[in-house]
Formats: structure tokens, sequence, C-alpha cells
């Protein structure tokens, strides 16, 4: 039964080796093309993302600046009207000042009470004006 043992070593010898199918190192070439692209398709779709976010806020900035802008300028005009009207009041004031001081005798005491009137007007105006500033 030599023949056997001599045989099996004669066997292995001639039979042929099995193919491993694709080699290691296409494998990992692969495997690194497949991470390349992901890595690469995350940043383009990162910055997809990122170029929506932007115009996103861009159009809510923009929105709200005109809404602001509309505000703004609502109260501008209000504040225009009554420093028109005010300025009236100090005209008219004066006018009235102008005649009374022309008017009044020593004995009447008008006089004191349209300074007093004149400076209320004039304080109101001050803080219109200020607001105003403000506003601009």
């Amino acid at each position: 039964m030599q023949p056997t043992i001599e045989s099996a070593v004669e066997a292995s010898e001639r039979r042929p080796t099995q193919t491993k199918g694709p080699s290691v190192k296409a494998f990992l070439i692969l495997w690194l093309l497949v991470i390349a692209l992901g890595i690469t398709a995350t940043y383009l779709y990162s910055n997809h993302l990122k170029q929506q976010v932007v115009l996103q806020v861009q159009s809510h900035t923009d929105s709200q600046m005109a809404s602001l802008k509309a505000d703004y300028e609502q109260k501008l005009d209000v504040i225009s009207k009554e420093m028109a009207e005010l300025q009236s009041k100090v005209d008219s004031f004066n006018e009235l000042l102008t005649f009374t001081k022309d008017n009044a005798s020593s004995k009447t005491d008008n006089s004191n009470k349209l300074y007093t009137q004149l400076s209320e007007v004039q304080k109101q105006l001050d803080k219109l004006e200020k607001q105003m500033d403000l506003l601009k």
C-alpha cells in the first residue's frame, strides 16, 4: 500500500490550484473607489444643501427688510404729519402772543399764559423731533 501514499502526494501535486476569484488588490481598489465616491457625493450634497439654506435665509431676510422699511416709512409719515400740526400750532401761538403783547395792558397776565402754552408746545415739538431723529 505504499503506492497510495505516493499516489496521494502525486495527486496533490497534479491537482490544479483553485482560482481564488478576484484578487485582494482588485477588491481593495474597488472598496477605496466606493469610499471615494461616497465622500465626493457627500461633499457635493452638503454644498447643495448649503446653497439652498443660503437662498432661503436671503429670501426671508429680504421679506423682513421690506416689512421693516414699510413700517419705518409709515411711522415717518405719521411723525411728519404730527410735526406739521405742531408747527402750525406754534405759529398760531406766536401770532396770538404777538397780538396779545401788542394789546396787553400792564394789568393783564394773559401773556404769561401764552408763554406757558407756547413752552409746552415747544417741548412737544422737541420730543417729536427726537423721535424723528431716532427713526432716521
